[in-house]
């Protein structure tokens, strides 16, 4: 159960720390009063979108935090699954808001996003605001609460999976080439395309590799003219002058000769003899190239022949050589399939008629049990429709079958009378804004039996109530909370009389900002927010003699 709410800037509310018990809690107050601002933080703490514009105006930042008594075993195993430990049976839930729009969350003081926030938070709180009321009226939604009852969610689960693969290889199937012209056309397109490609025998790094040999072609004369005058420079011309070889010959021949009388010079001397070897190996690597040099025009044609095949493939089927064939490559890939096409369209014809029979298969299983728990859905509504002094509602389920869907092979609508002797008819069509209130606390009702969570709020679902129906309320709230805790927001005296715990929202104004107050109200205060709520502005003795017959009458009721 929630044991404890803290609220700092959010709204109104600058700094408040709201206990809350077991059983049935009650929070009222003047509108404005920030009522609604206290659901909201709840909302925020359950991982629910909450904008920037709940943070107090003037601060940069808004904090709630949550703690959680008591755990079920379903809420231990869904924070373990979840990998958060939990200590004592207690589990807190943080989350800060900056105007920045970033957020910062927690849980059991570990980091934590949104996201699980809002998955542990469905473990732990249901609200039932004003607009679950207006549900009714969208036909769409009656199935949800019928399958609620009917606790098909695995089945549920497993048909969607079945479904949404269903759909897809319904969407490959239309994707599949159709038109025998077309299919022919493109795979002479293809195979031109792959016999292009193949012809052309492309290997990584060509491109570049041709580009630099044409360079060199180009250049051959001046390179051929380079690499003689280096040669001639270390050979000498064999006539008129001595080459760098024959000189670097005498210096080593002259060291040698001075090592016999001068040791240092034994060390100049090998250097020389290396230095001359080296330069040896240098004349004749040379002469080597000098050799190789293909001086035929007919290399650089052939090269610029190639280059330009290679330029016009590029521009067909990928910049780079890996980019042309991995186009060979899905070239034939899509020949395969095309060449195919009769075999792969028949099996996936077959997975479409395999998957279109498991889904219907399971559509309706979930179709005949969804017949069978109608009537005790009908049987138990209207049985808390009677004590909520309604006893002359009939309700029905019309069933249709439809084209299968996310939610299986059924379109559903409750359709209601509300007086004697009147033919149901749809639920928008009858019933009135205290009708449909009372209604839906029947159905939420009827659906905490399946419920798991072990809390319940009711946000000002009294709408259109009044007097004894009121009171009915209040009773069946009180009831609910013998198995769970129950909150509620609300205007009526009548229910919050039944109230075990009541808890006061008030404002006021200092220094032209506004503060919100909770507080949680002795007997006396009881009597004195139940008279208000009752009388007028000025609280008379007959009000609060009216406030505390509520109170008798609800705890001896």
């Amino acid at each position: 159960m929630l044991s404890n709410l803290y609220i700092e800037n959010i709204a109104v509310i600058e700094k408040t720390n709201i206990d809350f018990s077991k059983g049935f809690n009650v929070l009222t107050g003047e509108t404005g009063a920030g009522k609604s601002i206290v659901i909201d933080s709840i909302n925020a703490i359950l991982g629910k979108r909450s904008s920037k514009g709940l943070i107090r105006s003037g601060e940069e930042k808004a904090f709630v935090s949550a703690t959680f008594e008591d755990l079920s075993p379903l809420v231990k195993k869904k924070l373990s699954v979840m990998g958060y430990e939990c200590e004592d049976d207690t589990l807190i839930l943080q989350r800060e808001l900056h105007l920045s729009g970033k957020n910062t969350c927690r849980i059991n003081s570990r980091p934590c996003t949104v996201s699980a926030l809002k998955d542990i938070g469905e473990y732990l709180v249901n609200i039932h605001g004003q607009n679950d009321n207006l549900e009714l009226m969208n036909p769409a939604l009656h199935i949800v609460y019928l399958d609620a009852l009917a606790d098909i969610s695995s089945l549920l689960s497993s048909y969607r999976e079945t479904y949404h693969e269903l759909k897809d290889a319904e969407r490959r199937l239309k994707e599949e080439v159709t038109d025998e012209e077309l299919r022919l056309s493109r795979i002479d397109l293809l195979s031109f395309q792959i016999e292009e490609l193949e012809n052309a025998g492309i290997t990584v790094g060509e491109y570049d590799a041709l580009n630099k040999e044409k360079t060199a072609l180009q250049n051959q004369e001046k390179i051929i003219k380079e690499l003689m005058k280096a040669q001639m420079i270390l050979d000498g011309d064999g006539d008129t002058s001595d080459g760098a070889l024959r000189m670097l010959d005498d210096a080593s021949s002259a060291m040698i000769y001075t090592s016999r009388y001068y040791s240092p010079a034994e060390g100049l001397s090998d250097r020389l003899s290396s230095a001359l070897y080296e330069l040896e190996a240098i004349s004749d690597e040379l002469r080597s190239m000098s050799d190789d040099i293909d001086l035929s025009p007919s290399r650089l044609e052939e090269i610029e022949e190639r280059l330009d095949l290679l330029y016009r493939l590029k521009k067909k089927y990928g910049e780079t050589e890996e980019e042309m064939l991995l186009f060979l490559e899905n070239a034939k890939k899509e020949l395969k399939d095309l060449n195919d096409y009769a075999y792969n369209r028949e099996q996936l014809e077959r997975r479409y008629q395999s998957l279109l029979s498991d889904a219907t298969e399971k559509a309706e299983e979930l179709s005949s049990i969804r017949q069978r728990i109608s009537a005790d859905f009908i049987s138990a509504v209207e049985k808390e429709m009677a004590y909520l002094l309604m006893p002359d509602v009939r309700l029905e389920i019309e069933r249709e079958r439809v084209e299968l869907n996310s939610r299986g092979c059924d379109k559903i609508e409750f359709l209601i009378s509300t007086n004697p002797g009147e033919e149901p008819k749809p639920v928008s069509k009858i019933a009135s804004g205290g009708e449909l209130s009372r209604m839906m606390l029947a159905i939420k009702t009827v659906l905490s039996k399946a419920d798991f969570v072990d809390t319940l709020i009711f946000d000002e679902i009294d709408t259109g109530i009044s007097g004894s129906a009121a009171g009915r309320v209040g009773k069946k709230l009180r009831e609910l909370s013998s198995s769970r805790q129950v909150m509620c927001v609300t205007h009526q005296a009548q229910i919050a009389a039944f109230a075990d715990s009541h808890l006061f929202i008030s404002k006021s104004v200092r220094e032209g900002r506004t503060y919100t107050k909770v507080e949680t109200l002795s007997q006396e205060g009881r009597v004195e927010e139940l008279a208000r709520i009752v009388g007028s502005e000025e609280i008379s003795d007959s009000a609060k003699a009216h406030a505390r017959e509520l109170l008798s009458s609800a705890q001896l009721s």
